[in-house]
């Protein structure tokens, strides 16, 4: 979508000028006299931090997506012309951000542009995945069940995501919480019995003064500490935007104890249900490769991605690539062997990528049983310690008091 700088004269005759988005020049032009303006001039305005469209994140919720292809493919399954869905779906969409793309993709499909080209003006809303594969989808005359295979697999990527965010929200939520207790007792309990401490000349454990310490550092900067965590969280994301430290981060991922099987289960399935699907598709396997590489958020595998493309492109195996690399299990490089040798790819993709989202589901469920003991443990621990070193010297003084 560009911006393009008008000027021109309604049916009055009355100067206009402003700004209006549209696909081409040509759509432009379409949409002022639509409004009843003839345009006079209309240059494309260059894209700048000005007028670059911003956002955070996924322009349109997966499951808002989900609904919106089931229903695309039902609407071409029954005849109904393809400028007309989208019509149809862009007024009872709940996603205001895919009502408005999905407005301007109807005027584009009038002006003679195909689905998937007019899509690839949409980069945030329509991936390339969905390109490519409504692409081959038109060329073969299946677009319905093209639509169906995408919603099928955005639906099993939101489901494998859905639960890793719930085997991971429990232990974010208790490092919250342990963290906003252990400031509030160091920032309002501690300090209240530094006073009393002093006044009775207590000699005070070693566990009492580490914590007495801790409180006093905690009340003169916690503004730095609140900057740490700041700067650390900033850091992370800029390294993640960094291809070459990406790739670090990805490693490490993998590699993390009790996590990175999980991590590497998710990208496994996310990989293998892609590959399926763009296969499935009769997307060519170079192309696919490519687009799987970009899909599966993870630049240790795109990078073994990108060395099977080279392989097919040398006329070797695209399977032996992937059997050399840790990252890779048997099971993989077996199943692509299988498929190359049988001409069933997509198929044995498709068996895969159920494994591992299996795999994913069950593994999930066993991190959430282990990990809740053990939140549970270390808040207790660290609330413990910190109730432990003010119980202590209290106690000691009460005995002297008595004596």
């Amino acid at each position: 979508m560009a911006q393009f700088k008008y000027e021109g004269r309604d049916r009055n005759g009355r100067k206009k000028a402003g700004v209006i988005n549209a696909v081409s020049r040509r759509e432009a032009a379409a949409k002022l006299r639509e409004k009843g303006i003839r345009p006079l001039a209309l240059a494309e305005v260059p894209p700048s931090i000005w007028n670059k469209e911003i956002s955070f994140g996924r322009a349109v919720k997966l499951q808002h997506f989900v609904i919106f292809l089931r229903q695309f493919a039902t609407l071409v399954r029954a005849g109904v012309t393809i400028v007309d869905s989208i019509r149809i779906l862009a007024e009872q969409t709940e996603s205001k951000p895919l009502a408005k793309t999905l407005l301007d993709i109807e005027q584009s499909l009038r002006s003679g542009n195909p689905l998937s080209a007019a899509a690839a003006n949409h980069p945030r809303i329509f991936p390339p995945l969905f390109v490519n594969m409504v692409r081959a989808g038109e060329a073969s005359g299946t677009l319905d069940e093209t639509l169906d295979r995408l919603a099928d697999h955005f639906e099993k990527m939101h489901r494998t995501r859905q639960k890793i965010a719930s085997a991971l929200a429990y232990p974010i939520a208790v490092a919250i919480i342990a963290t906003a207790v252990v400031i509030f007792l160091l920032v309002a309990v501690v300090p209240t019995f530094v006073e009393m401490f002093a006044e009775f000349h207590a000699e005070l454990p070693a566990i009492t003064k580490f914590v007495l310490k801790a409180s006093s550092v905690m009340q003169r900067y916690w503004w730095a500490v609140v900057l740490l965590f700041a700067g650390v969280y900033a850091s992370f994301v800029a390294f993640r935007r960094q291809k070459t430290t990406k790739y670090y981060l990805d490693y490490a991922a993998l590699r993390m104890p009790m996590f990175g099987t999980l991590v590497q289960k998710a990208a496994l399935a996310r990989l293998t249900r892609t590959l399926s699907s763009l296969v499935a598709s009769s997307v060519p396997i170079l192309e696919a490769l490519s687009i799987a590489g970009r899909v599966v958020e993870n630049e240790v595998i795109a990078s073994v991605l990108a060395e099977a493309r080279t392989s097919l492109e040398r006329g070797q195996s695209l399977s032996e690539p992937l059997r050399r690399h840790w990252a890779f299990p048997p099971l993989v490089a077996q199943m692509i062997t299988i498929g190359e040798q049988t001409g069933a790819l997509d198929a044995m993709l498709g068996k895969v990528a159920d494994f591992y989202e299996a795999e994913v589901d069950a593994a999930t469920d066993r991190l959430k049983s282990l990990i809740e003991p053990l939140m549970i443990v270390l808040l207790a621990g660290v609330v413990g310690t910190i109730v432990t070193s003010i119980i202590v010297p209290m106690y000691d003084i009460f005995n002297h008091i008595q004596q």
